[in-house]
């Protein structure tokens, strides 16, 4: 029988209260608000307004919130939070959450799946869902209509479990059919289902990525917290407590196909207001009191540190890419993050400009001094977003009187605290236009007609788009490549990329569709061309001609694709891209991660170009790890090549000499081909790199070709 609740007459029908004890110092620990209070005291910018949409007892501690293709409402409850359940006494569950009369809030609720070990994420799939539940990645499906799991499967285990803030979530469908889920970097080795014969794949400083309809898993680029947002075009943000949006450069698989980079750090804090964040609400006194007591420790032990209390981003949770169409336009794009500790909510604008390769988050204008939600009700705990099927953003309150892990707060001051004070609350709001009335919608998107998905891809809420593709993707219903091709011409850049990913789900690309995708008006579908021509090798001088006078974003895509061959016609279009973009960090990396990229012919191409001479665009840094890459690769052929080249009139500039020599011994000393006698002979020659000269670098040559 199903587990159903409903709200009656207006009136709240009894619910199980799931605490630990006691009521909390009240002297210290205001007490929480009706919903109806804490909705009044949500204070939002001008020209929107915030509704409830449920609430307790329909639901509780509510962290994560997904619509299915027929916009069905899945809500992921988290009660065990902050302690770890035995097994078999897990709280956590899914619920769903009806809105039968269609008057914009929820009125039933049945528990989709119960006994859920710290459930935090999940995506429908192929009728049911996807779940995340360390140290597993679980799929679970109604069969028989009635809206509760019958089936339970294990895909993929093997993550970590031991600390609820940095567990596997935020699954994602991204528009190249694969889903993305942040991973923390923690240590994990992953098995699945579907490949029991594979090697458990470790997962130790990535996220994680995989796609179900080819049967791949891979680690990915992070590492993120609790908070994912991909844009239309797959560019990746995460969340992480203290720095509230991050930018993914580069996939892992890029800076990873050769285990020789220096540092494969590829994520950037893109803010321009980091870390201020404008907080209402008054300073916990727990917060207050340790924040007192380190600060004391620091100027006692006379360390350089602060530790602030309050208006800093200590607690950002859910970042999140809104792209709906029921807000005015100057919202679609924007990111959305929960600042938990603050009580409010933080809106970022993503600027680009071609000269850059990454986004910067920006503050509005309206909210420069102010936020774009906030609260004086300390028990706002904004964790996560979602657009929904009518184009609004809704917002999911946890409602606590605390949230911060109790490992991180002193033990006199938890005496007075009770972490699971609230933990039979939950508030779930909708963001709408001030003047606006709510406007029901029935997708029923799982009837539809596969030539009708397909025109959902321009749809001006994207929600659509998202869910239509993903369906496409999961009915490999081949019939509809017709009216995919037809949708390549279709006007909205976002129409062309979604049809040439499903043509690829489909197993549908050619040549020609990839070559006139690398073509294309839009940088953002280019970029994406890029990606697919890896596998067309008939593309290579079409890619190569992109790096010319491409923006910057656009330009180190391509390097990135390009690295995919090992040729002289990649490494001549290399040289043209560090000749314009070469002091850029991302476009320096572009070009090492590849073989072709960081082989001493690389260098010989721009000893022999004026680039050479530019100690801006190829930089120390450049030349420092170019050479390390070599040392460490330590292939004899290559290290005498790349000797011979340390004498050129263009190494004798910007002490450049100096820090190849210092970059190819360090690369050496670290390479798995280096004999013991060979690492014991660096170790002591290292005195000498204070003063590099032609006779240092004839001294290391002879040591390295004579000790074995």
């Amino acid at each position: 029988m199903r587990n159903v609740l409903k709200l009656c007459t207006g009136l709240l029908l009894p619910v199980a209260v799931l605490t630990s004890g006691g009521c909390g110092n009240k002297e210290k620990y205001p007490g929480p608000l009706s919903p109806d209070e804490a909705l009044k005291s949500l204070q939002v910018v001008e020209g929107l307004k915030v509704e409830l949409f449920a609430a307790e007892p329909l639901v509780t501690d509510p962290v994560t919130m997904e619509f299915d293709e027929d916009g069905n409402c899945y809500v992921v409850v988290m009660s065990d939070y902050p302690d770890k359940p035995a097994p078999g006494k897990e709280k956590g569950h899914i619920r769903v959450l009806r809105d039968t009369n269609g008057d914009g809030k929820a009125d039933t609720a049945i528990v989709f799946a119960d006994k859920l070990s710290e459930g935090t994420s999940i995506l429908p799939w192929k009728g049911g869902l996807l779940v995340t539940a360390a140290p597993e990645i679980l799929y679970l499906k109604d069969t028989t209509g009635d809206f509760v799991a019958d089936t339970r499967e294990v895909l993929f285990s093997g993550f970590f479990k031991d600390n609820p803030e940095t567990q596997i979530t935020n699954l994602r469908f991204g528009v190249d059919n694969w889903i993305y889920a942040n991973n923390r970097g923690q240590d994990g080795n992953i098995t699945f289902r579907d490949k029991p014969d594979a090697k458990p794949l470790s997962v130790k400083g990535a996220d994680f990525r995989f796609r179900l309809d080819r049967g791949l898993f891979e680690p990915e680029t992070g590492p993120g917290q609790f908070g994912q947002a991909l844009d239309d075009y797959r560019n990746r943000f995460v969340t992480e407590n203290s720095i509230h949006i991050q930018q993914i450069m580069m996939p892992w698989r890029y800076t990873h196909r050769h285990t020789h980079l220096p540092s494969a750090r590829a994520i950037r804090n893109i803010s321009d207001h980091e870390p201020i964040m404008f907080q209402e609400s008054a300073t916990p006194y727990w917060r207050a009191e340790r924040t007192k007591r380190r600060n004391a420790e620091f100027q006692e032990k006379k360390l350089k540190r602060v530790e602030y209390e309050r208006g800093h981003f200590t607690g950002a949770s859910g970042g999140t890419f809104y792209n709906g169409d029921a807000l005015p336009a100057e919202f679609y794009g924007n990111i959305f993050t929960g600042e938990v500790a603050g009580n409010l909510v933080h809106r970022d604008i993503l600027m680009s400009s071609k000269d850059s390769v990454h986004f910067t988050a920006k503050r509005a204008d309206a909210e420069t001094k102010r936020e774009f939600i906030y609260s004086k009700d300390s028990w706002f705990r904004p964790v996560n977003f979602t657009t929904g099927p009518d184009g609004y953003l809704y917002i999911l309150d946890y409602y606590r009187q605390h949230i911060e892990t109790p490992v991180s707060i002193p033990d006199d001051l938890k005496a007075d605290m009770d972490f699971y004070e609230g933990s039979d609350k939950g508030r779930i709001y909708r963001v709408m236009p001030a003047n606006g009335t709510y406007k029901n919608v029935s997708p029923k998107l799982s009837k539809t007609s596969s030539d009708s998905l397909v025109q959902l891809f321009a749809h001006p809420n994207q929600w659509y788009a998202q869910q239509a593709h993903r369906l496409l993707v999961e009915r490999q219903d081949k019939s509809v490549i017709p009216a995919l091709k037809l949708m390549l011409g279709n006007a909205d850049p976002r129409a062309r990329l979604h049809a040439l990913y499903v043509l690829e789900a489909l197993d549908a690309l050619d040549v020609s569709i990839v070559k006139k995708a690398l073509a294309d008006s839009s940088a953002n579908v280019q970029e994406h061309a890029a990606i697919l021509a890896e596998a067309y090798p008939a593309c290579l001088p079409d890619l190569a001609a992109l790096v010319k006078n491409s923006p910057a974003k656009l330009t180190m895509q391509v390097t990135l694709s390009l690295g995919q061959f090992n040729n002289n016609q990649v490494q001549h279009a290399f040289v043209q891209a560090l000749a314009r973009y070469g002091d850029n960090k991302y476009m320096q990396m572009a070009v090492l991660s590849s073989e072709a990229g960081s082989a001493p012919v690389m260098l010989d191409l721009l000893l022999k170009n004026s680039v050479g001479k530019d100690t801006l665009k190829i930089g120390n840094d450049f030349i420092h790890d170019l050479s390390y890459i070599i040392g460490s690769r330590n292939d004899a052929k290559q290290v005498a090549q790349y000797f011979g080249l340390l004498e050129h009139e263009s190494m004798q500039i910007n002490n450049r000499q100096s820090f190849a020599v210092k970059g190819l011994l360090g690369g050496m000393e670290r390479s798995v081909g280096s004999s013991p006698a060979l690492k014991a002979a660096l170790k002591a020659f290292r005195p000498k790199l204070k003063n590099v000269t032609s006779q240092t670098v004839a001294e290391l040559k002879t040591l390295v070709s004579t000790t074995k």
